[in-house]
């Protein structure tokens, strides 16, 4: 279980020394999480991303919550690719995939793949919804605060 935690930390960093030509975008957000499988996950937490190219945005997440009623943990490190990242109004629709390692009644490691909505990709913030797998159904919600230019 160590080897995907990290896995993860190692990808974060990369994620976040990829150097820009251009303006990037970084993200910070809160979500909530539910995995079905047995035991069912549903958790709370942060959400981190940073946009290295226009239509690809790396995404960090980590939350707490329970599972099978014993205290749970995620993290997942996914990779989306966005299909209307310069929309200021209106919804953009994005799908990708990554890793998420689980601690709680059963630990695990798990490929996730999913799609995704939000609001206002290109504006300053907007909620988020996600649905996949990776731990039996994924269901996602959340909420954005984007920066936009160079930092």
């Amino acid at each position: 279980m160590r080897s995907v935690w990290a896995s993860l930390l190692v990808a974060a960093g990369l994620a976040w020394s990829i150097p820009a030509n251009a303006q990037r975008v970084a993200e910070l957000g809160a979500h909530a999480l539910v995995a079905t499988a047995s035991p069912t996950l549903a958790a709370a937490g942060l959400y981190a991303a940073v946009r290295p190219a226009t239509r690809l945005r790396l995404a960090l997440t980590a939350a707490g919550g329970t599972a099978d009623g014993h205290a749970a943990a995620r993290g997942e490190l996914l990779g989306h690719f966005l299909l209307n990242p310069t929309a200021t109004e209106g919804i953009g629709a994005y799908v990708g995939g990554g890793v998420a390692g689980v601690l709680g009644p059963d630990d695990d490691g798990l490929a996730v793949v999913l799609i995704g909505v939000e609001s206002r990709p290109a504006a300053r913030s907007g909620w988020a919804l996600e649905v996949g797998i990776g731990g039996g159904l994924r269901l996602a919600a959340g909420y954005r605060w984007r920066r936009i230019g160079r930092y």
